[in-house]
């Protein structure tokens, strides 16, 4: 039986279909939410924690006092995706499955799409700004040679001291094909654990959790020009925020739902420029990096 879509059942709808469809969104840094109220182009300033050496004690000097070295970062709300589109009253007396195939979902899908291609630009710009080891290249045709990378990036964050828990990789859906088809990783009695077929498309490499994202690439319109990225979660922060709900409409007009530190506001209103009904899927959005030294870059040779 059709029932009325409301803006709460779709903020609800569209939020389980972001929440379930972004990639990077859930594998970088969250910690800053709370510190943002809702309003477009709020910016903080996070310090980040000071870095200290162990100095052996000497009796005769005594202790060795050292100035904090402290660093900091900013981070805007300067972004709102968005995404409005027409609605007719039969639209909205559908079933809700049938209602979330014809436009819910791929106005998601898109919201989800532009949120990647965000966070793959950030996180290939950030390991791009290191000026050593800001790339790592699994490039031969030999078996094995493709994963040679996810060692040599397993390495370079190493010696750059970023923790092993919270290490990831994703790929673009060329560097997925090329290594999900290395011999090494296909043939289970070479790689001597089948742990990377059972686990998907991907899996896991070399201590980094693996997956896949259409936002990395080198196709038109990509953010991330890259095979893929490496990296650590706190090397980049995102921020998401609803928007306050607009004056002068009535509350069964606009719903807000938050899950999980991700949020959207749905509006229902008339628009009399268009003289439709118009639903309209919003959030803040902001990004910035963190530690830069906690990214990077996977090439397989797939670029343009």
């Amino acid at each position: 039986m059709a029932t009325l879509i409301t803006p709460s059942v779709i903020a609800k709808s569209a939020l389980a279909t972001l929440y379930n469809t972004t990639v990077f969104l859930p594998l970088v840094n969250r910690d800053y939410q709370e510190d943002f109220s809702n309003k477009q182009g709020d910016t903080i300033t996070v310090r980040t924690n000071a870095t200290f050496e162990v100095k052996e004690f000497d009796r005769e000097k005594g202790i060795e006092l050292q100035d904090p070295a402290e660093g900091s970062f900013t981070v805007t709300l300067d972004s709102i995706p968005d995404v409005s589109f027409p609605v007719t009253s039969e639209e909205l007396t559908l079933e809700l499955d049938r209602f979330e195939e014809r436009l819910l979902n791929p106005a998601m899908e898109a919201h989800s799409q532009w949120t990647d291609e965000k966070l793959a630009e950030q996180l290939v710009l950030a390991a791009q700004a290191n000026s050593k080891d800001s790339v790592a290249t699994g490039t031969g045709t030999e078996p094995g040679q493709r994963l040679k990378a996810f060692s040599e990036a397993r390495r370079i964050l190493t010696r750059r001291k970023l923790p092993f828990e919270g290490r990831v990789y994703v790929v673009s859906p060329e560097g997925a094909e090329v290594v999900t088809e290395d011999p090494t990783l296909l043939q289970a009695n070479t790689s001597g654990s089948t742990a990377a077929l059972r686990e998907g498309a991907t899996g896991r490499l070399s201590g980094f959790n693996g997956y896949e994202s259409q936002a990395l690439g080198f196709g038109p319109g990509e953010r991330g020009q890259a095979d893929g990225v490496a990296f650590h979660r706190s090397a980049v922060t995102a921020v998401t925020r609803v928007l306050e709900k607009p004056k002068g409409l009535a509350n069964s007009q606009v719903s807000v739902e938050q899950y999980k530190g991700i949020g959207l506001r749905v509006v229902y209103a008339y628009d009399v420029n268009l003289k439709q009904d118009v639903i309209s899927i919003d959030a803040l959005f902001g990004t910035s990096t963190i530690r830069k030294e906690g990214a990077v870059e996977l090439d397989f040779a797939q670029g343009s």
